[in-house]
């Protein structure tokens, strides 16, 4: 598995990352918010469809409630773009190529994948207050449940 592991209490590293039509966004820009920074290993596969399409399906309460979703995998801008469009998300999905920010929040590593050990992003979810630090820290994921609980981790 991978060496950092992010947990409560730590502060979020920042970060500046380019998402949709180039606009960039940093981490930073969101202080005063909620975040939810989840990390996702690639756009249009099944459990990465399931994920953002959660978000998707609940994105009214995350609104109501004032919390921003920022997705991130090393996908490149243009398959963040196809991605947003094919399922309608409302939220914007950030390209990390060199996997820095991926790294950085310990959402890269040794993964077993139906038997065969590979290296890879880590489905990692981070809950941040509005000072970015970190509310809850999600270091396994399942995919068909994770927007709903979020919500109910922040209290929704």
């Amino acid at each position: 598995m991978s060496e950092i592991k992010l947990t409560a209490g730590d502060l979020a590293p920042d970060f500046t990352l380019s998402g949709p039509a180039g606009k960039t966004h940093s981490l930073s820009g969101y202080r005063g918010k909620k975040v939810v920074v989840y990390f996702y290993p690639k756009d249009d596969t099944p459990g990465c469809t399931k994920e953002a399409c959660g978000f998707r399906d609940a994105f009214s309460e995350y609104e109501k409630q004032g919390i921003v979703i920022l997705g991130i995998s090393p996908d490149k801008a243009n398959a963040h773009e196809k991605f947003i469009n094919k399922y309608n998300l409302p939220f914007p999905l950030l390209s990390d190529p060199d996997k820095e920010v991926i790294k950085s929040y310990g959402a890269w590593g040794t993964k077993n994948m139906y038997g065969k050990i590979t290296e890879g992003v880590i489905r990692k979810t981070f809950l941040l207050d509005e000072n970015g630090i970190i509310v809850k820290a999600y270091h396994r994921v399942k995919v068909d449940e994770h927007a709903a609980k979020i919500l109910a981790d922040f209290g929704f």
